[in-house]
């Protein structure tokens, strides 16, 4: 066993900072057995000195950066802060300085992981990430390593744990959105400011990611479509059952012949499929690769614990190869430069929800219009009226996206068509 010291720094000390700093300490004997060096960890960036932190020492506390970029003893830097500034100028300063970099922070790595990635590089530095993407379910290593031999055409993911908790509950309970919105905020799985959750942003920089180390070619948050669930209604809920079909806020992104397709937002899917049955705040991760076929990765994709042990396994990684003096062997693998495809230029199939006049011959005027946009008609159910109202549930063929824009357009004019209750794409 060697008798070397590695010395790590850790900034922020919230929820997930706390947890990294408690599971180094109880499972040092175990890191040093693992690494062949003990870890120590030497500072804890906060903002506020004079709050308490519970485990924690005092005396490794400081709310100046300038005492962790100039110690020299420092080598593993570990940004638990979240947020781009200051975050971003720490993390390219520890990697100009030579410090290895251990991050959860899913928005840098999805709007900057190009500068951050080529800083590292160019230090020959370690760039960790796994913590920023679904939590404790190992992702991002996977996709860097075990999956390199594969040629990956598609990610499908639950990488949000508020929105699939919510759809469960509408599901399981019959709850509507906003009654099971306040339930996980009670249980504090959704914040007091629940948009960049249920509008679908925060899953939308993990499929960015994701996208970009599985097909070899920068995605940023910007490139995906976003689409949340505050539409989904329980009468989406019912007929989808009826279908035989289970609705959950999915990334996808598909590596295509003409582009990569980038997107988050509803989806029916089977009752069979493996992600049909990952409920409640769960997470999951289901990639398909020419040569393994498919693969799905589950487990808890948030909470204090089951994030901290993602930036402790990088942690030990960075050790190891700090040990070995092997760092940086594993850089940024953006080496495409593909073109990411708009929204409107992929196809779906559609789950369309409509309100109609209850009279003869306006499923057939209904019919007509799908048709002369270019929109096959899969199944169709119509339910009877009240109030001189009908309620029409459609399930598309394949179609681009916009030509189904064409026809709900041509809807929104049209007398007979009283509401367009609901749209939702169809795996």
């Amino acid at each position: 066993m060697s008798d070397k010291v590695i010395y790590a720094a850790i900034l922020g000390a919230g929820t997930v900072g706390l947890g990294t700093y408690k599971l180094c300490e109880a499972m040092s004997d175990e890191i040093k057995h693992k690494t062949g060096a003990t870890l120590v960890i030497k500072k804890v960036l906060v903002r506020n000195l004079s709050k308490k932190r519970e485990g924690i020492p005092d005396e490794i506390l400081t709310d100046k950066w300038e005492d962790i970029i100039n110690d020299k003893d420092i080598s593993i830097v570990v940004e638990l802060m979240g947020g781009i500034h200051p975050a971003k100028d720490y993390v390219l300063e520890a990697l100009k300085a030579g410090r290895q970099v251990v991050t959860a922070n899913k928005d840098l790595i999805a709007e900057y992981g190009e500068e951050v990635g080529n800083a590292a590089n160019k230090a020959g530095a370690d760039l960790q990430f796994e913590a920023a993407v679904a939590g404790a379910i190992p992702i991002i290593r996977p996709l860097k390593q075990s999956m390199t031999g594969n040629h990956i055409t598609e990610i499908m993911g639950i990488v949000n744990g508020t929105t699939n908790y919510i759809l469960t509950k509408m599901t399981e309970s019959g709850m509507d959105y906003k009654e099971a919105l306040a339930k996980a905020t009670e249980l504090g799985y959704a914040e007091a400011d629940p948009t960049a959750d249920v509008e679908g942003y925060d899953a939308g920089r993990k499929i960015a990611i994701m996208a970009s180390i599985a097909f070899n070619s920068r995605v940023t948050f910007a490139d995906v479509y976003t689409e949340g669930i505050t539409k989904i209604s329980a009468d989406d809920i019912k007929y989808a059952k009826e279908f035989g079909y289970v609705i959950k806020l999915l990334g996808v992104a598909k590596n295509t012949e003409d582009g990569i397709e980038v997107k988050v937002h509803p989806m029916l899917i089977p009752n069979n499929h493996p992600l049909a049955n990952v409920n409640d705040a769960f997470n999951a991760v289901f990639v398909h690769g020419k040569a393994m076929d498919d693969a799905m990765f589950m487990g808890r994709g948030a909470g204090q614990m089951p994030t901290a042990s993602a930036v402790v396994g990088d942690i030990i990684d960075v050790c190891r190869n700090i040990v070995h003096d092997s760092c940086g062997r594993i850089g940024c693998c953006c080496y495409k430069n593909l073109e990411v495809k708009d929204i409107t230029d992929t196809k779906s199939k559609f789950f369309l929800r409509l309100e109609v006049a209850d009279k003869q011959g306006v499923l057939a005027n209904i019919a007509s219009v799908l048709g002369n946009s270019g929109v096959s008609i899969a199944q169709v159910v119509q339910k009877s009226g009240k109030d001189g109202v009908a309620e029409l549930v459609i399930i598309t063929a394949e179609v681009l996206e916009k030509n189904f824009n064409d026809a709900m357009a041509v809807f929104k004019g049209l007398s007979a068509v009283k509401n367009i209750a609901g749209v939702i794409r169809v795996y």
